[in-house]
């Protein structure tokens, strides 16, 4: 999602700096969840707060990003290599 979010701000970078700046934003937010600090605690238990930054670590969720960022990466890089090549072959006709 967050992959997704990125290449829809940033739709003209390179889907490696959108694959780096994504995976740097969901790993930030993980690793801010052992920050306890009263501020943090307060603002996660907003609604927001709480979907936004999450309870508390979880090394799963640091290799659900990991592959999750990889695999709509993997996507894109599909779907741009087939619409480019059927873009050069429609030219060629």
């Amino acid at each position: 999602m967050i992959y997704i979010l990125i290449r829809v701000v940033f739709p003209s970078k390179k889907a490696f700096y959108v694959l780096l700046f994504s995976a740097l934003t969901c790993y930030s937010i993980e690793f801010l969840q052992l920050y306890q600090g009263q501020w943090m605690i307060e603002l996660r238990k907003t609604f927001l707060g709480r979907y936004v930054l999450g309870q508390g670590f979880l090394w799963s969720d640091i290799v659900a990003y990991t592959f999750g960022i990889l695999f709509i990466f993997s996507i894109e890089r599909l779907i741009l290599k087939y619409h480019n090549h059927e873009t050069r072959f429609c030219i060629k006709q």
